[in-house]
């Protein structure tokens, strides 16, 4: 039996594997939810300390090369931003002449 993209038995396996997706994730934040006391931002943080986003800092070199970390990438955020919007202001819809003509008119 092969399966086409417009297949009725086709797109119910596909809605019905979503489905079994979505029940085990709100399951795993439900039960996640109620191991944390019903605290959102608990649960979140335990996240990140899991994954290895955040780390404790135990010394004040840590906490520096953290905060420069941080300083860098919003340097280089700001930089792209900065072009970006350099070239959308000097973006100009037709070329204009200044002449010695028009500047007197004016």
């Amino acid at each position: 039996m092969t399966l086409h993209k417009k297949s009725p038995v086709g797109l119910l396996m596909i809605v019905g594997v979503g489905c079994l997706f979505e029940l085990w994730a709100i399951a795993a934040l439900i039960g996640g939810l109620y191991r944390v006391n019903w605290q959102v931002t608990e649960l979140v943080h335990q996240y990140l300390l899991a994954s290895g986003m955040i780390r404790p800092i135990h010394t004040v070199v840590d906490y520096y090369t953290h905060i420069k970390g941080i300083e860098y990438i919003i340097c280089v955020l700001f930089f792209v931003a900065f072009v970006m919007f350099f070239r959308y202001i000097q973006k100009t819809s037709a070329p204009m002449t200044a002449s010695a003509a028009n500047i007197m008119q004016e």
